[in-house]
């Protein structure tokens, strides 16, 4: 067995057409290397399109999670929008005739936004847009609405009735202002206390 094995061939044993020798590889099996090479490189082609294929599918799939969850929220602040807006109803259905002319007058009251914009732009010294112009307007509301709230409790306080009188406005102002409400530079001393 061993020197069957261990025999070396001789080129006169192989025929050309079908063997060759045992290094030795034909210009058949070279293409089928070249073939097999080149079919390699088209499956790892093919398996980074699948792969490519399957991160994307992944990704929109995680798109359309992403967009139910925003649809969630949306749907959720939506229907908090319509509670609001239910509950608003209801407390102005209840408002007695004063109460109803007052809020009329509180919804339809703006700060003129050419004012406002003047003012702005004078103190910063540079253009302002508009949206920051509406956003000053509404803090100006906002603000005028404070003065006033606390102007009216201090009328009350003071046993007196009808109209805002200026010097409960500006007692409302000093009171905001004392509590800390109202920003800006701090109150300068005349005085100075040893």
């Amino acid at each position: 067995m061993e020197n069957i094995l261990d025999s070396s061939f001789d080129d006169s044993d192989l025929d050309s057409r079908n063997f060759t020798k045992p290094n030795e590889k034909s210009e058949a099996e070279d293409n089928n290397d070249d073939d097999d090479m080149l079919d390699s490189q088209e499956d790892k082609d093919e398996d980074k399109e699948m792969k490519m294929d399957f991160r994307r599918s992944l990704s929109s799939q995680d798109n359309c999670d992403n967009d139910n969850h925003r649809r969630k929220d949306y749907r959720s602040k939506k229907e908090i929008e319509e509670e609001e807006r239910e509950k608003m109803q209801v407390l102005v259905s209840n408002f007695t005739e004063e109460q109803l002319d007052r809020y009329e007058m509180f919804r339809r009251s703006a700060f003129p936004k050419a004012a406002v914009k003047r003012l702005m732009q004078t103190i910063t010294g540079c253009s302002v847009s508009q949206n920051v112009v509406i956003a000053m307007s509404g803090i100006a509301k906002v603000f005028a609405g404070e003065v006033v709230e606390e102007a009216l409790d201090v009328m009350e306080r003071a046993g007196d009735s009808g109209a805002l009188q200026p010097k409960y406005l500006r007692e409302a102002v000093r009171i905001l202002r004392a509590r800390g409400n109202i920003p800006g530079r701090a109150h300068k001393q005349f005085f100075r206390l040893n």
